[in-house]
């Protein structure tokens, strides 16, 4: 019986991703729950490391060609075979009348890989469910309509923000929509059962963290009056992070506060970021440590004073969602400063499990005062903002309501 093909396809843009351990975490739980399945993966990996997560994951990953001149032959056999489908010609006027309003080359790969996805689907697949609501959603879906399977998506952040609206409203409400949907915030989930017509099609499911991959907090004593503050962060070098303005906000910093900060993450502004720190004379007090993996990013987490993490609305429209790593920063009873967007006063109370400041160089860098001049509120805060991790974003019951979600869309037991 466990010869049999995995009743499920999973679709993800790229496997793994560093920076993306919400997607491993859930999908290890999945498996660990039951559910067998597939991953294809539109992209190959970029990242030098893998988290030990990724490595726990049993399932066998399928690399769809990542540009279609990559591999013709594949993709002209694939799209021979599609065409024998009994859902193409349906899927094929869709993408044509999606590809009227998107013209661009990205969408024409969306349907090829769809054609190669839907040609190599093993027979027994009952079904697909992909992993962000854009690109891996419109490569889920015209492989489904070919097929005739239900699909379904779980949406994050830059999905969610940055699509057209008339491309989230038809893959929630058109006449071939997700089965169901799925979203981490209930920031997003509003804007979702918005456009879904039935709001009962979007859940709320957040990520949550599975705590049985993290250490028991370190003993933390109250940092002495003058001790060297360190600072940390962790997060792409990309606009909706904010880490422009945070360098701008350390230079700020009043001359009696002996502060290091240590960054994580890779991205494209990590050049400019790093001219930005030079040009206001603190590059020496920074450390830019690159892609990490998580045994590395805890180790951070319990070594620094205060987690920083100064996410903004980018100018496209993206924005954050709820980071895991305000959540991973408060397993180690990390005092957490960030900023009242999307859906991070979900997890944070400004005040009680953190302080949230404004989108400007002066309020976090007051922020930052405040925490270092006051280990003992910063400690009370770090403290909550545990136990709300504790009582209210463990990992386990969204993966209990999602296995069952798939399962229904599955008709497997």
């Amino acid at each position: 019986m466990t010869d049999m093909p995995p009743p499920l396809a999973i679709v993800v843009k790229g496997w793994p991703r560093l920076s993306e351990t919400f997607i491993a975490q859930e999908l290890v739980a999945l498996e660990e729950a039951g559910l067998r399945f597939d991953i294809w993966s539109l992209r190959h990996p970029t990242d030098k490391k893998r988290h030990p997560l990724h490595d726990r994951l049993q399932a066998k990953v399928r690399y769809l060609p990542e540009y279609l001149y990559d591999d013709p032959a594949r993709v002209a056999h694939a799209r021979e075979i599609a065409r024998t489908l009994p859902g193409y010609a349906e899927a094929h006027a869709l993408w044509r009348a999606d590809l009227r309003r998107d013209e661009t080359h990205n969408r024409i790969r969306r349907f090829g890989q769809a054609c190669v996805l839907a040609a190599e689907l093993p027979e027994g697949t009952r079904g697909l469910y992909s992993h962000f609501l854009h690109t891996p959603s419109s490569v889920a879906r015209y492989a489904a309509i070919m097929r005739g399977l239900p699909w379904s998506y779980s949406a994050h952040a830059k999905d969610i923000w940055t699509s057209p609206e008339w491309e989230k409203r038809e893959k929630l409400a058109g006449p071939h929509a997700a089965t169901f949907g799925a979203t981490c915030t209930a920031y997003g989930a509003r804007h979702l059962r918005d456009l879904a017509g039935d709001p009962a099609k979007v859940d709320l499911i957040y990520h949550g963290l599975d705590l049985s991959r993290f250490p028991a907090p370190p003993e933390r004593a109250l940092r002495a009056p003058g001790a060297p503050l360190r600072l940390l962060s962790v997060g792409r070098l990309v606009e909706k992070k904010g880490f422009d303005r945070l360098i701008a906000a350390l230079a700020l910093l009043p001359d009696d506060i002996d502060w290091h900060w240590t960054h994580i993450g890779g991205g494209d502004l990590g050049p400019r970021l790093a001219a930005k720190a030079e040009t206001f004379r603190i590059a020496d007090r920074i450390d830019w440590r690159g892609a990490c993996d998580q045994p590395e990013v805890i180790a951070a987490m319990r070594a620094a004073d205060i987690f920083v993490l100064p996410s903004r609305i980018a100018q496209d429209g993206d924005r954050d969602g709820l980071p895991n790593v305000l959540m991973e920063a408060a397993s180690q009873l990390l005092p957490i400063i960030s900023t009242a967007v999307a859906a991070i006063p979900e997890f944070i109370d400004s005040g009680t499990h953190g302080l949230l400041a404004e989108d400007d160089p002066e309020a976090l860098a007051q922020a930052i005062t405040t925490l270092a001049r006051d280990p003992a509120l910063a400690a009370r805060m770090a403290g909550a903002a545990r136990d709300r991790l504790l009582a209210e974003f463990t990992m386990q019951p969204g993966i209990d309501r999602l296995a069952a979600k798939l399962h229904r869309m599955l008709g497997t037991p």
